[in-house]
């Protein structure tokens, strides 16, 4: 396999340059192997790095812009781009930034594919149509905050689970918390001022009751019989401090219909909480983590009375209790794949059932990133971090799954 540079112009215009060799970013600069690349799948989203400049074999490339992608759900990130940022580049907003080239005159990244669903394909509506649906729910309750809450996040922010609650389809979004107990390096909802850049989402600001977020689980689950509700969404902070609501959500949900699954996202702070969820007839929890090592954790996270520790202790009970247990593991080229992290990974999933680990891009500036956890030791490359998760013989995937 030959491949060659794919680079912008400052005004986001892509070009080719088969003449040079581009290097990536696996936590150490280095040449891609062929198998970490595969040509750009439908919905990857290609975009310009303002002032990072782009490594090749031949040097930085002084005059052109790097190129990264965002790779549509379904896909896991293998490497990074290489660059070298001017002194005045802004810090990147909070994107997953894929390493990309050309190879045969076609646009390739470095990626694979971990999962695939119909319900998480990139998504098209005609003019109003998402509008209509929208306002023919809406009006079906309309003093429903949580229906309000994720229409917004439908009609601004694109988001899948949201959306679900008005396609009737899959798994659908129920946010419950406007507070969170960890002020998160990368939060996708909140950020604070010096970041330099605004959270690209929107969170919710109201407490939503119980009532309400049962009558939109009702709805949807008696219209999708193998569907899926969850707590815990990107446009809240952490609903395990909102425990009391969601077990009575829970409980009158169940109530009215037994079909279905009911699901927190979580990261899993407060083991006494999720009991509590539990004993209300909570069926699976996804808990969200970016490393089984406690320092690198806390870099990331910068939990607010709780650490590593108590998340560990929440996934145990869980699996003891016979929930589906799926880890969120937000994954980073040179931390996830660090031989001291999949030392760490590897005591904790041989002791510990686990149905699934879901592959999450962690979208936040690389440079930030490593600035914040360091550079790796050892890095073994992305794909050796997902071969010894599945000779352990759990599940390597990206979306909830039923089964």
């Amino acid at each position: 396999m030959i491949y060659g540079l794919a680079y912008c112009d400052r005004d986001g215009r892509i070009y080719f340059d088969e003449s040079r060799r581009p290097l990536a970013d696996g936590g150490i600069v280095r040449m891609p192997q062929a198998d970490e690349l595969i040509a750009a799948p439908s919905g990857s989203l290609a975009m310009v790095l303002p002032g990072c400049r782009p490594r090749t074999g031949s040097g930085t490339q002084r005059r052109r812009h790097t190129l990264a992608v965002a790779l549509p759900a379904g896909y896991t990130r293998l490497l990074l781009p290489a660059f070298e940022p001017d002194a005045d580049a802004p810090t990147l907003p909070l994107f997953g930034y894929t390493f990309a080239c050309v190879v045969d005159d076609a646009l390739h990244v470095a990626a694979m594919q971990t999962d695939e669903s119909d319900a998480w394909k990139p998504r098209t509506f005609a003019p109003g149509e998402l509008e209509k649906l929208l306002d023919r729910r809406i009006a079906l309750d309309p003093g429903n905050r949580v229906l309000r809450q994720v229409a917004l996040c439908s009609r601004e922010h694109g988001c899948f689970t949201a959306q679900n609650v008005f396609l009737e389809n899959g798994e659908a979004a129920l946010p419950v918390s406007p507070r969170c107990n960890a002020r998160c390096v990368g939060c996708i909802s909140e950020q604070e001022p010096e970041a330099g850049f605004p959270a690209p989402q929107t969170r919710v600001a109201f407490e939503t009751t119980a009532e309400e977020l049962a009558r939109v689980a009702v709805y949807h689950l008696e219209r999708v019989p193998n569907g899926i509700v969850s707590f815990g969404q990107g446009c809240e902070g952490e609903p395990l401090l909102r425990s009391v609501t969601m077990a009575r959500a829970i409980t009158l949900t169940r109530a009215v219909c037994s079909n279905g699954t009911i699901n927190l996202n979580t990261n899993a702070s407060v083991p006494k909480a999720l009991q509590r969820c539990i004993d209300a007839g909570l069926q699976a929890v996804r808990v969200s983590l970016n490393s089984f090592r406690p320092s690198v954790y806390a870099a990331y996270y910068r939990p607010l009375g709780y650490t590593l520790d108590d998340v560990f202790e929440s996934v145990r009970l869980a699996a003891a209790h016979g929930l589906r247990v799926s880890l969120n593991l937000l994954t980073h080229p040179g931390v996830t794949d660090d031989e001291p992290e999949l030392l760490a990974m590897h005591e904790f999933l041989r002791a510990t059932r686990i149905d699934m680990i879901q592959t999450r891009t962690l979208n936040i500036d690389p440079r930030w990133y490593f600035g914040v956890v360091g550079r790796p030791s050892k890095p073994r490359g992305m794909r050796a971090a997902i071969d010894a998760i599945q000779r352990l013989g759990v599940g390597v995937g990206n979306f909830t799954h039923t089964h």
